[in-house]
C-alpha cells in the first residue's frame, strides 16, 4: 500500500523555543541535575546529558524544553561545516545558540531529525556569516524550510530502518573509544619507561630537543604541493582539507617539509598540534619544521609529542602574553629536555603503537562505511525515491 506524502513548512510542524544562559556569576544556578545543552553537547543524535548542568534554582529561570524536543544549533562557527542536531531524551535546558523545536501530532521527532540531516546540504546553504567567523541560521528561513511528511506509520517504519544503522554506528564508536583508551594507556606506560618492550634493559637518557632535532628553514619551493598540518588528520595535502583555503598567493616564504620531518604549528604546539610527514611539500610559515637526528626516531617522536606531560612542556616553554599570542619557536623548543631510550627501543615502541593506530584506522573505516550507507538510505527514504511497504 502506497500512501501520499504531504509537504509542510517546518514552522507548521513544530513550535520554536529559544534558549538562554543563567548568570555564570551566580554559582547557585549551576551544578545540579538538569542538563544545560550547548553546541559542545550536540555530538550524537540522542541527548540525555551535558557537560554543564543547572540546579533547581537555575532551572526555574532557564529555557527548559521537554523530552522529544528536537535541538538544532542556529549560531556557531561549526555551522559552516555541519548542522548539529539532537533530540532531547529527557527535559533539558538549552543555551541561546540553540533552538528547541517541539513537534506536533503530524510528525515524530526522530523522523523530523532524520529529514533535516538528510537535507543538511540545503540547510548549509542557508547559513549566513554573523561576524568573527560565526555562522547563523535565520529562524524565519528555518521555519519556511519544506519537509516531506508521510503518514505516521510510514514515518515509524523509516525511523526503524535508520535506527538499525544508528545502533551499528554506536557500537563501532564504543569500540573506537575503547581502543583509544587502550592506546592512550599504552602510550603513558611505553613512552615514560614504566613498561619496557621485551628485550630492552638499557637505561633511558635525558636530552635537550635541540640535541635531537635541527630546524628545516628552506623556502622558495613554490613548485611543491601545498600541505597542511592538523591535530587529528596529521600532514595532508591542503586540497583534502574541508576548511577554506586561506593561504597566501605568494608562496615564496612557505617552508619545505620532507618525509620523516615533524612539523608543528608554532602558535598551537601547546595544544599538541604536530605530526610526522609522509609527504614532500610546502607549509605555511606559521609552522616549524624539525628534522630528526641520529638519536631520535621520527615515528617515536611523533607519539612522544602527543603525550600530555610533553604537551605540558610545550605549554610551559611557549612565549607570549596571552593564549592568542603564545608561540614555541625552534630555539625555545630546543631548550626542552626529554628522557628517551636507545634508538632500537624507540623503533620497537613506535611499532607497538602503530599497531594500535592500524586497528583504529580499520574501525574508523568501518564507521565511515556505515555513515555512507545510512546517508544513502536517508537520501532515498526521506525524499520519497524509495517507499517502505506498509500492511
Amino acid at each position: 500500500m502506497t500512501t501520499t506524502v504531504s509537504k509542510y513548512r517546518l514552522g507548521d510542524l513544530t513550535s520554536f523555543v529559544s534558549g538562554g544562559t543563567p548568570s555564570k556569576q551566580i554559582a547557585a544556578y549551576w551544578g545540579g541535575a538538569t542538563p544545560w545543552v550547548s553546541a559542545k553537547d550536540l555530538k550524537s543524535l540522542r541527548i540525555d546529558s551535558s557537560i554543564d548542568t543547572l540546579s533547581e534554582e537555575g532551572r526555574k529561570i532557564a529555557s527548559v524544553v521537554p523530552h522529544d524536543t528536537l535541538l538544532i544549533l542556529v549560531r556557531g562557527m561549526s555551522l559552516f561545516k555541519r548542522i548539529p542536531i539532537g533530540i532531547a531524551m529527557r527535559d533539558v535546558a538549552i543555551n541561546q545558540d540553540l533552538k528547541g523545536l517541539m513537534p506536533n501530532e503530524k510528525v515524530s521527532s526522530l523522523f523530523l531529525a532524520y529529514s533535516l540531516l538528510a537535507r543538511e546540504d540545503a540547510l548549509l546553504q542557508m547559513v549566513e556569516a554573523a561576524g568573527h567567523g560565526t555562522g547563523r541560521l535565520d529562524t524565519d528561513a528555518l521555519k519556511d524550510f519544506i519537509i516531506r511528511v508521510p503518514i505516521r506509520e510510514e514515518q515509524d517504519s523509516i525511523v526503524n530502518v535508520l535506527a538499525t544503522w544508528d545502533t551499528a554506528i554506536e557500537k563501532i564508536e564504543r569500540l573506537i573509544a575503547a581502543k583509544e583508551r587502550q592506546k592512550n594507556g599504552l602510550m603513558a606506560k611505553l613512552l615514560t619507561g614504566q613498561r619496557r618492550v621485551s628485550g630492552f634493559k638499557t637505561a633511558w637518557r635525558s636530552w635537550h630537543l635541540g640535541d635531537l632535532f635541527h630546524e628545516r628553514t628552506e623556502t622558495n619551493r613554490g613548485d611543491l604541493t601545498l600541505l597542511s598540518i592538523a591535530r587529528d588528520e596529521g600532514v595532508v595535502p591542503r586540497s583534502e582539507m574541508i576548511r577554506k583555503d586561506t593561504s597566501n598567493a605568494d608562496k615564496t616564504k612557505y617552508l619545505r617539509i620532507c618525509p620523516g620531518d615533524i612539523g608543528y604549528n608554532t602558535m598551537r604546539m601547546w595544544q599538541g598540534v604536530s605530526a610526522l610527514s609522509c609527504y614532500e611539500g610546502i607549509v605555511s610559515p606559521a609552522y616549524t619544521i624539525c628534522i630528526p637526528g641520529a638519536r631520535i626516531d621520527g615515528k617515536f617522536a611523533s607519539y612522544l609529542f602527543k603525550l600530555p606531560a610533553v604537551v605540558n612542556l610545550f605549554y610551559r616553554y611557549s612565549q607570549g602574553l596571552t593564549s592568542d599570542t603564545w608561540n614555541l619557536k625552534f630555539h625555545h623548543f630546543a631548550e626542552i629536555k626529554v628522557q628517551i631510550p636507545e634508538i632500537k627501543e624507540q623503533i620497537a615502541i613506535a611499532s607497538v603503537l602503530a599497531v594500535q593506530d592500524d586497528e583504529l584506522a580499520i574501525l574508523r573505516r568501518q564507521r565511515e562505511a556505515l555513515f555512507q550507507q545510512k546517508r544513502g538510505l536517508m537520501q532515498k527514504l526521506l525524499t520519497g525515491q524509495w517507499r517502505v511497504k506498509l500492511p
